[in-house]
């Protein structure tokens, strides 16, 4: 059997097995930050790179072959196709296996899971991101489909945080963002320390939830709010948020850390009824409310 008769074989054969990945194509690895690199692929099938339609928030599965799979957010746009953009962290076997890979290797590709963002009913409407460390890989996806449908949403604020400028992830595109006229792109670390050689840090100095202080004027009851970071951070924006009148149903959450198999049948991220891989990632603070075990401070 020839390579494109394999092919062939696996995208008749995901009509009725779920579980079957396609083919793409490794075709460029970009380093982000220690650990981060950016993945492109792009499926062998050439329909496919239209065909794989996705939303915002959504996940998909990446196989690694021999080794296995590991769910990965996606960080590129429904709004610009023929190839798929995740930016992936090395944290365990499959994701070692796949920083191994050469450009050009063959993985497999299942999904896109998930509920994503719910953009039909955020246009009309102000958002707010506000992302914490790696919490931008999905939340860019989001950004960039608001970006590309910019008449048809309202006021837009980035606010992004890390430990360090060494930890912004998509750093040309963050400083690239600061100096666009309809998006307010608020940056800050931690701290900023300075070495031979580093790139200079043009944002502020000090925890995200600082930030809000230089957002004026912040019509929270037009304004949805799209979240994702570490544990942690959820606790001290949430309160925030939650100080200023934010609608319940507005504050968005991606708990993209608990997603597994995508289609609910290994159990692993079931919470009482809800399942991450479907019922989320995106949850709202209501959710959250009914079934505070969905998120751990």
């Amino acid at each position: 059997m020839d390579r494109h008769s394999h092919l062939n074989y696996s995208t008749n054969a995901r009509a009725t097995n779920v579980m079957l990945p396609d083919l793409a194509r490794l075709v460029r690895v970009i380093p982000m930050v220690e650990d981060n690199f950016m993945f492109l692929f792009r499926f062998e099938d050439p329909a496919l790179n239209d065909k794989f339609l996705y939303k915002p928030g959504q996940f998909a599965e990446i196989t690694v072959i021999g080794t296995g799979e590991a769910p990965i957010s996606i960080s590129s746009t429904p709004t610009r196709k023929g190839v798929l953009e995740m930016c992936i962290r090395r944290m365990g076997r499959v994701t070692n296996a796949l920083y191994n890979l050469p450009e050009n290797s063959l993985v497999g590709i299942r999904g896109p899971y998930g509920n994503g963002y719910p953009v039909e009913e955020m246009k009309g409407h102000d958002v707010l991101i506000i992302a914490g460390g790696l919490g931008m890989a999905p939340l860019r996806s989001l950004l960039n489909f608001i970006l590309d449908n910019r008449s048809q949403f309202g006021r837009v604020v980035l606010m992004y945080g890390t430990k360090s400028p060494d930890d912004v992830l998509f750093r040309d595109e963050m400083e690239s963002l600061m100096r666009r006229t309809d998006l307010e792109c608020l940056l800050t670390v931690e701290q900023a320390y300075q070495y031979p050689g580093a790139h200079p840090w043009r944002g502020k100095i000090g925890m995200v939830t600082e930030l809000f202080q230089h957002v004026k004027d912040l019509n929270v009851q037009n304004t949805y709010a799209a979240v994702c970071g570490p544990p942690i951070f959820y606790k001290f924006v949430l309160d925030k948020l939650l100080k200023l009148n934010f609608s319940k149903d507005h504050i968005l959450m991606s708990l993209e850390r608990r997603m597994e198999c995508g289609v609910g049948k290994c159990g692993h991220c079931a919470i009482g009824y809800k399942y991450t891989c479907i019922d989320g990632p995106i949850f709202s603070y209501w959710d959250i409310v009914n079934m505070p075990e969905l998120i751990e401070f």
